[in-house]
């Protein structure tokens, strides 16, 4: 089983947790954890930018990438949101098994 950690942020808290439900409510991810108050310097529309945001830090599975990917999207309040995935090259074996049971896999829906 491949496993992969995602982040995106967000404007609010409260987009935050509506992302986060919709993602565990429907087995896309086993946890969501939500940081608030990122602060993010970047370039958007020639200018820099200097935000207050919140991370989230999305656990599942790499066959769950791409629906998490279009869920997000369709619910985030950005024009571009991040999505960035990283692999989770190792873990406890029963955190893994319960991340693994937590998501349900493309092959049983």
């Amino acid at each position: 089983m491949d496993y992969a950690f995602i982040l995106t942020t967000v404007s609010t808290e409260e987009e935050g947790h509506m992302i986060a439900n919709e993602l565990v409510k429907n087995k896309l991810a086993a946890c969501v954890s939500i940081v608030p108050k990122v602060h993010s310097i970047y370039e958007w529309e020639n200018a820099i930018q200097n935000e207050t945001e919140v991370l989230l830090m999305i656990k599942t599975t790499k066959a769950r990438e791409k629906d998490i990917y279009q869920t997000v999207q369709s619910l985030h309040s950005y024009e571009i949101p991040e999505l960035i995935t990283l692999p989770i090259d190792n873990g406890s074996d029963t955190y893994l098994h319960w991340l693994e049971n937590s998501v349900r896999s493309q092959d049983t829906e």
